[in-house]
């Protein structure tokens, strides 16, 4: 019996030390689009970091910093929406944002339906079928975009509960959750308007530029000359669209980065282009500097 109190003590010990804060983002059915068994969560030796896929519920784990300045964050991993990169371009990312006090919230917004190894599937269609991939992704999109847009309503809803500004909520998104931003910017209203976005080599090939928003808010776009998927020239076409429609923007392009660079460390410039995003939040007055700063 005294055994048996030591290990539960441990493993509510555990379970306090590791505690999430996940929300459940409300959601429409996704008509037409059935998921089998639960979301999957596990490391990938493909893509060599922790990966979430099959994600049919949508929701969001909170990051909340020390001392709060008000500013919020919410980041989509990509992974192609059929998995979500979620510790190099999601809680990385948040634990990053936290050290600058702004309060970071991760989306798991919804994918294509896979089954065992969601990345094995993406990885084997690319090499034998690369149309399927669009196929698949094309009815999945809208949701995942809607995903988004609820999330922004939700932190909205709940600012003083979060602690943040409901006039500065950003959203920012990788590759496939690029294009999730980018759908999130077309389709906004006066509930769920981004203040400002940062799509990070945004996948422009299933989400192609489109007309500006009369309010659109800033934004930044980053990404590298020498992507293998070919993003950079929509990224240059996104930014422009922007440009021409006289809106707050900024493109922040390098050389050399490759493509799902996020927080990893490739000993290039593009390892610091969180710090660009940081200067740049300063200079559009979403941040405000501490005097200690």
């Amino acid at each position: 019996m005294k055994r048996i109190i030591i290990l539960l003590l441990c493993v509510s010990a555990g379970n306090f030390t590791t505690a999430q804060e996940i929300v459940q983002i409300p959601h429409e059915k996704a008509a037409g689009i059935t998921w089998e068994g639960s979301e999957k969560a596990y490391y990938s030796k493909l893509w060599e970091n922790d990966v979430v896929t099959n994600v049919s519920i949508p929701t969001m784990e909170v990051f909340r910093p020390e001392n709060p300045n008000g500013v919020s964050v919410i980041v989509a991993p990509g992974g192609g929406l059929y998995a979500l990169s979620i510790k190099s371009e999601g809680t990385d990312v948040a634990k990053w944002l936290n050290q600058q006090g702004i309060t970071a919230f991760v989306l798991k917004y919804r994918l294509v339906p896979t089954g065992e190894d969601g990345v094995q599937e993406i990885s084997d269609e690319a090499a034998t079928n690369p149309a399927r991939i669009g196929e698949r992704v094309a009815p999945v999109l809208p949701f995942s975009y809607a995903d988004g847009l609820a999330a922004i309503k939700h932190v909205r809803e709940n600012a003083d509960t979060f602690k943040v500004d409901s006039r500065k909520i950003g959203f920012m998104g990788f590759s496939a959750g690029g294009a999730v931003t980018m759908g999130v910017a077309y389709n906004y209203d006066k509930t769920n308007r981004p203040d400002f976005l940062v799509p990070v080599y945004p996948w422009t090939l299933v989400m192609p530029v489109q007309e500006v928003p009369r309010d659109a808010p800033p934004m930044l776009v980053i990404c590298a000359s020498d992507d293998p998927l070919g993003l950079a020239p929509g990224s240059v076409e996104l930014y422009s669209s922007w440009l021409k429609a006289n809106k707050p923007i900024a493109l922040q392009m390098y050389a050399k980065g490759g493509h799902g660079f996020g927080m990893k460390n490739q000993g290039l410039p593009s390892d610091d282009w969180i710090k660009r995003f940081h200067e740049w939040a300063i200079a559009q007055d979403i941040i405000i500097p501490s005097a200690a700063e």
